[in-house]
């Protein structure tokens, strides 16, 4: 086995996380091993740190969105070599068989994906730890070239939120004339939003304060609808093809669903949990309700593509990754413009 340095959850009932020695597996004929940059602090890593019950053998080490540099090549490997620039997401293998695996849409195996961290390994049943650690062992089919042009740092949270957001945006044909709003403005929504500008669309977010209107404008949105405003909000009704509901906690979809156009959808991408939805919301226009999650491997290398072209990266505030605690404190309070990011070089 190879070691490294990271930080694991302590568990139960704390967010805290400590420095230690990690063990990563040697090798495979077709993996590579990365050397982590940078890593981006994404909401589910807050749920997870919280939920960990710390008991047991199963440890948790989060971390699924990172870029950095090929330190070595498995013998099979030949799309990578050492020295390579790559970016890594929430996705590091699957089944490869099934019907969704063959259409490359990965993030949806039958078998389920397994996860970058606090999955199954597929070989030895390992729990796979993240990437708040130094170094990341992967599969060379779920590792991604990073493009020339785009910085390591704000690309990271590309590789989770932006592909979260990319899938339906992409999916749902967003483009020039595509009236396009985002619900909640936060790690999700900023890269919503540039994706669908960048995309071609008219963009407005949907806020519950006015207080982020000049960071909507500045991000390429037309506008700002406070979702607590009733007047603002009965006179966007009906008035988007395509809304992208990024909000994290449980709320109703009724009053965003009433934003939708005839026949548009709402892509309920944000919380994952339980919804209600009155079938009137639906009747009414004929209106979708759909969801994503993440990406498989072509979207995903089409989005960093895309990105690069267009300059696209998250907006984040860099972190030594000594400071970690700090960042998931300030992320249970939403302390963040809008994507918490660790620089893992002060593991060495």
């Amino acid at each position: 086995m190879r070691t490294t340095m990271g930080w694991r959850a302590d568990g139960p009932g704390t967010t805290t996380l400590r420095r230690v020695s990690l063990e990563r597996r040697e090798l495979r004929p077709d993996d590579i091993a990365v050397r982590v940059d940078y890593c981006g602090v994404c909401h589910t890593d807050l749920h997870a740190v919280r939920a960990h019950s710390g008991t047991g053998d199963v440890l948790l080490v989060p971390g699924h969105e990172f870029t950095g540099l090929v330190t070595e090549v498995g013998r099979e490997v030949t799309r990578f070599s050492v020295g390579d620039p790559v970016a890594v997401g929430n996705i590091v293998d699957s089944c490869g068989a099934c019907a969704m695996c063959r259409a490359g849409q990965e993030n949806f195996c039958h078998e389920f994906p397994t996860l970058t961290y606090g999955g199954t390994d597929r070989h030895d049943g390992s729990t796979t730890l993240g990437a708040y650690s130094r170094e990341y062992v992967v599969r060379d089919r779920f590792a991604y070239l990073l493009p020339a042009g785009l910085d390591p740092a704000a690309a990271a949270p590309l590789l989770c939120a932006g592909i979260t957001v990319w899938e339906p945006l992409h999916t749902l044909g967003v483009g020039p004339g595509t009236r396009v709003a985002v619900c909640g403005l936060g790690g999700l929504g900023h890269l919503a939003v540039k994706l669908a500008v960048a995309l071609g669309a008219s963009a407005s977010v949907i806020s519950r304060s006015a207080d982020k209107a000049d960071d909507a404008r500045r991000l390429g949105a037309h506008d700002l609808i406070v979702s607590t405003d009733p007047e603002q909000m009965a006179g966007a009704r009906d008035r988007f093809d395509v809304v992208i509901d990024t909000i994290s906690v449980p709320h109703d979809l009724g009053p965003y669903l009433r934003l939708v156009a005839m026949d548009g959808t709402l892509s309920h991408v944000g919380h994952l949990g339980p919804v209600t939805v009155q079938t009137t919301d639906l009747l009414i226009g004929r209106k979708n309700l759909s969801s994503a999650g993440s990406g498989g491997r072509p979207a995903t290398a089409a989005m960093l593509d895309f990105c690069a072209e267009h300059g696209v990266t998250a907006d984040i505030e860099l972190l030594p990754s000594a400071r970690v605690n700090e960042a998931l404190d300030r992320l249970q309070r939403n302390d963040v413009r809008y994507r918490f990011v660790l620089d893992m070089s002060d593991l060495s």
